[in-house]
């Protein structure tokens, strides 16, 4: 029997085009692939597809249901990297269980990406530990 995993994420967007440009700047580990029938263009993460698909009546874009979180080795420099593209912090970072850390930042067409991780452990500096010496 085959085992559940996840195949695709898809994101409703008023702007295809843009949205996909978007996406692959949030997420540069993610390689492009296309599809040739039908003609499809997505995102592709460990074998999980990012489909950005058109919003319509049935389907908005926008923070509503479910929400998708991403396993990232560094949840502060992940978040960074996507507000500097234009995402909104929506909800945390919260700290949750094994000492990690999740949060939800909105890409600019309103949806919901999730994140999970840990603060990247930072190895000291001189300046640094001159600095907490110092009491700053």
């Amino acid at each position: 029997m085959l085992k559940p995993t996840i195949a695709a994420v898809m994101i409703h967007v008023s702007d295809v085009r843009t949205a996909l440009d978007w996406y692959a700047r949030a997420f540069p580990e993610a390689r492009k692939v296309v599809i040739e029938k039908p003609q499809f263009e997505c995102l592709s993460i460990n074998d999980v597809q990012i489909e950005i698909v058109l919003a319509d009546e049935q389907v908005t874009s926008g923070a509503a249901g479910s929400v998708v979180y991403w396993q990232v080795s560094d949840i502060s420099a992940r978040i960074r990297h996507l507000l500097s593209l234009g995402a909104e912090l929506y909800r945390g970072p919260l700290t949750i269980e094994n000492g990690l850390l999740m949060c939800q930042v909105r890409d600019p067409w309103g949806n919901c990406i999730g994140l999970r991780g840990k603060l990247a452990a930072v190895e000291p500096t001189a300046e640094a530990e001159t600095a907490q010496d110092n009491g700053l």
